[in-house]
């Protein structure tokens, strides 16, 4: 089973350079995890202590926003979530809910900090990908942004445009 996980992080940008031993310490210090359909991962809110390599199944990334739940995003076999809360501390910025029955690898902090006081290069190495990682979703959420707010600047001229084309008639 951990040469299946060992393969599986090594597909993944966020693993991508470390090697088979550190991958190994990582393994071991983490723990296999099956979270049914319809339960979370963690919530929006929680101090977080590990972040999550999905090994099957597919989750639902949340937010809660004036009393409501949007889903921002959907993750599946392969990807892993809840690194951000290891590289800036701060609480969970988001809910996971699995939108199947999920089998994860939970990686907690201690791993990362064991590797960190071992091999200062890997741990360097697993830090600087997993910035990338956060960045690139970083980059897709700005383009997704600038996307929505060209299409309502689009709209309001349009409404402009079309009420300013229309006569209308004031009753006196």
């Amino acid at each position: 089973m951990a040469d299946l996980q060992i393969k599986l992080l090594q597909q993944m940008p966020v693993f991508g350079g470390l090697k088979p031993a550190t991958l190994h310490l990582i393994l071991d210090s983490s723990e296999m995890i099956q979270v049914a359909s319809g339960d979370f991962f963690f919530h929006e809110g929680e101090r977080g202590e590990c972040l999550f390599v999905l090994e099957s199944g597919l989750v639902i990334v949340e937010k809660n926003w004036q009393a409501n739940t949007v889903e921002i995003g959907r993750l599946a076999t392969g990807d892993c979530f809840g690194e951000m809360a290891l590289i800036d501390l701060q609480h969970r910025s988001a809910s996971v809910k699995a939108d199947q029955n999920c089998l994860a690898i939970m990686i907690p902090r201690q791993a990362l900090l064991s590797l960190f006081q071992q091999d200062l290069e890997q741990y360097a190495i697993i830090m600087m990908n997993m910035g990338r990682e956060v960045s690139r979703r970083l980059r897709e959420l700005h383009e997704r942004l600038f996307v929505l707010q060209q299409e309502d600047r689009f709209e309001i001229e349009a409404i402009k445009d079309d009420l300013m084309a229309k006569p209308f008639l004031l009753s006196t």
